[in-house]
């Protein structure tokens, strides 16, 4: 029976160390940029856009598709850099182990 007290000690350990990423992860802020930097756009780390700055000399009406395809690479930017920060997170937390094939977190 040691063990299973044990294990349900470790258990209460992970999921606080869960919840102290999960935090980590929402205050956490990326700028993601295209256009050499005519697009930047900033998204916390659960992916909530915090802001959207372009410049103005990018914006011609009636090429409305390239303004998409930077903002849409803004996007893609910070969202790797996110990617990026909560896969060295969770090396931190599972001490460098790691996790199986498709194993999804809570966030």
């Amino acid at each position: 029976m040691k063990n299973l007290g044990q294990m349900m000690k470790q258990a209460q350990q992970m999921q606080a160390r869960m919840s102290e990423m999960q935090e980590q992860m929402e205050a956490h802020e990326v700028e993601g940029a295209s256009g050499g930097g005519m697009v930047v756009v900033r998204l916390s780390g659960k992916f909530d856009v915090r802001g959207v700055s372009i410049d103005p000399s990018i914006i011609d009406p009636d090429e409305p598709e390239m303004l998409e395809d930077l903002v849409a690479a803004a996007i893609n930017d910070a969202k790797t850099k996110i990617d990026a920060f909560k896969q060295e997170k969770m090396a931190d937390m599972t001490g460098g182990l790691p996790l199986p094939p498709g194993f999804k977190l809570p966030f």
